[in-house]
C-alpha cells in the first residue's frame, strides 16, 4: 500500500477543482458526470483509491445512498471496483495499454463521436480568457504557490505521469481565475481532450516545448501580463491541435 493510497488528503485537495455540490433534483445524474470526469481526467491514478464515500458524499452535496447508486454504475462499466480490509474501498481500474496501431485506430474511433473543432477552439477560448483574468486580477501569495507547485509538479513527473500533472497545472489555473463556471466546463472540456491525447504516444520533444511554453504561460500571470498569457496560451493550444491534426492526417 502506498502513501499515496492511505493520503486521502492530497487527493481530496487534487479533486476539488472539479467536484463541486451538484443540483437539487439532478443529484444521481450530475454526481455521476463528475466523477466520470474524475476518470477520464486520470486525477485518481488506476489502481489508487478514490476518497470515502463521506468525504465524496460531502464534496457533491449528496447522500451516501445516491453515492452508492454512482458507484454501481461506475462498478458495472468496469470503471471502479471494491476492495475489502484494513484497505479497503473504491479503486480506479487499471486502463489497458493498446498497441500503436490499435491506439490511432482507436482515436479514429473516439474522433468520430465527437467535433473535435470545435472541442478544440472551446477549450483555447476557455483557457487563454482564464489566463487573462488570473494576469489581470493578480494572484495573492497562497494562489501563487499553488500555480508554483503545480508547475514545478510537471517538471518532476515521470512520463507515465506527465499527463495527470499537465491536467492538473491546466485546472489549477483555470481555477484560480475565480469563475466556478469557467472551471467546470473547462473540466468537462478537458476531460473529453484526455480522451483524445490518451490515444497519442507522449512525445519526448513536445514535452520539452510544452515545459517551455508552461512556464513562460506561468511567468507572464504571476507578472500580471494579460496580453502575454492569452498569446502564450492560444500558442500551447494551438500545439495541441496540430498535434492531433497530425495524427489524424
Amino acid at each position: 500500500m502506498s502513501s499515496a493510497d492511505r493520503g486521502e488528503g492530497t487527493v481530496v485537495d487534487r479533486l476539488a477543482s472539479v467536484l463541486r455540490p451538484v443540483r437539487a433534483g439532478n443529484g444521481f445524474e450530475e454526481a455521476l458526470e463528475q466523477i466520470l470526469q474524475v476518470v477520464r481526467l486520470d486525477l485518481v491514478p488506476g489502481g489508487h483509491r478514490l476518497p470515502s464515500e463521506r468525504e465524496l458524499a460531502e464534496m457533491l452535496g449528496i447522500s451516501r445512498v445516491t453515492l452508492r447508486e454512482v458507484l454501481r454504475v461506475l462498478h458495472e462499466q468496469g470503471l471502479v471496483e471494491s476492495r475489502r480490509g484494513r484497505y479497503g474501498g473504491t479503486f480506479v481500474r487499471q486502463r489497458p495499454e493498446l498497441p500503436t496501431g490499435a491506439a490511432e485506430a482507436e482515436l479514429r474511433r473516439r474522433v468520430e463521436t465527437v467535433d473535435l473543432e470545435d472541442t478544440l477552439r472551446f477549450r483555447e477560448v476557455l483557457e487563454a480568457g482564464a489566463a487573462g483574468l488570473c494576469a489581470e486580477h493578480g494572484l495573492d501569495d497562497v494562489q501563487a504557490r499553488r500555480l508554483r507547485s503545480a508547475l514545478a509538479a510537471t517538471h518532476d513527473a515521470p512520463l507515465a505521469g506527465y499527463r495527470r500533472q499537465d491536467t492538473m497545472l491546466h485546472l489549477t489555473l483555470v481555477e484560480l481565475c475565480g469563475s466556478p463556471s469557467l472551471a467546470a466546463r473547462y473540466a468537462a472540456v478537458r476531460a473529453g481532450l484526455n480522451e483524445l491525447l490518451d490515444c497519442i504516444p507522449l512525445l519526448v520533444r513536445n514535452l520539452e516545448h510544452s515545459q517551455q511554453q508552461h512556464a513562460a504561460l506561468v511567468e507572464a500571470v504571476l507578472d500580471g501580463d494579460a496580453d502575454a498569457a492569452r498569446a502564450t496560451m492560444r500558442e500551447h493550444c494551438s500545439g495541441t491541435a496540430a498535434l492531433l491534426r497530425g495524427f489524424l492526417a
